[in-house]
């Protein structure tokens, strides 16, 4: 069974977070999750998630200062990490969010930068494993997101098992990966172990996941049956009005 949440990063975002919670609801989303919440009052949050039944499956830490995607591995910059991740973990704790997907930045090739991502992933996962939650780690392809530290589930898992933390997961988005190498079922096989979490949009364009390059209506199902059993993240930027671009959810439906 193909169980979809909407992030609430690209989906509805026109409207306040928490009708946007409502509107997911109506379209038959099973969950949520998001990107940056911390604007929006977590009682609101947590008030529209408990109406709805939806749960939140996670959010990022923030970026950092313009043009940044993440401080986590940044050498000499540990105090802002940690404040980031403090703050997604009280905010994720207030509105009963799974897990935190900690942004590692850009620093490809910068000395200490392995180092400085696996300490500062340490903390998270202490505050992770005291909050009952979870903490992800995401590659960004190399178009979008030139010199991001994570670029290929391969360079994840093995920041994964260094780390040998229980806690974290990485995240396996579909639309990055297709661009850092394809081959996404035979690669989600390889890593199933460490996935905790699975997200997707239309290669190349990062619209609905009706057009491209990637048949996702067997893509999905294949992950299920590879071992898969949690949501499926819709992060995708909507062509037109999210509402207008919903017409994909049918191939999902039994």
């Amino acid at each position: 069974m193909i169980r979809l949440s909407a992030n609430l990063g690209f989906l509805w975002t026109e409207i306040p977070l928490p009708d946007a919670i409502r509107r997911a609801k109506a379209a038959g989303f099973e969950a949520v999750e998001c990107h940056w919440p911390y604007e929006v009052d977590a009682r609101l949050v947590r008030a529209a998630l408990t109406e709805t039944g939806l749960p939140m499956l996670g959010l990022n830490t923030v970026r950092g200062r313009p043009g940044e995607t993440g401080l986590a591995a940044l050498p000499g910059r540990e105090a802002e990490a940690r404040t980031a991740i403090d703050q997604a973990f009280d905010y994720g704790r207030a509105v009963g969010a799974r897990a935190v997907h900690v942004m590692a930045g850009f620093a490809a090739g910068a000395s200490g930068a392995r180092e400085t991502f696996l300490a500062n992933l340490d903390y998270a996962a202490d505050r992770a494993e005291a909050a009952g939650m979870g903490v992800l780690i995401e590659p960004l392809n190399a178009r979008d997101a030139p010199d991001y530290f994570l670029g290929t589930i391969e360079a994840a898992a093995g920041i994964v098992a260094e780390l040998d933390r229980p806690s974290v997961k990485a995240m396996f988005d579909c639309y990055h990966l297709q661009i850092m190498g394809g081959d996404l079922l035979r690669r989600f096989e390889a890593h199933r172990a460490i996935v905790g979490h699975v997200q997707f949009a239309a290669v190349p364009s990062r619209a609905e996941p009706d057009e491209g390059e990637v048949a996702f209506d067997r893509l999905l199902p294949a992950l299920g049956a590879a071992g898969y059993d949690g949501f499926f993240g819709a992060e995708y930027r909507p062509r037109s009005t999210t509402d207008e671009g919903l017409g994909w959810m049918t191939m999902f439906k039994d």
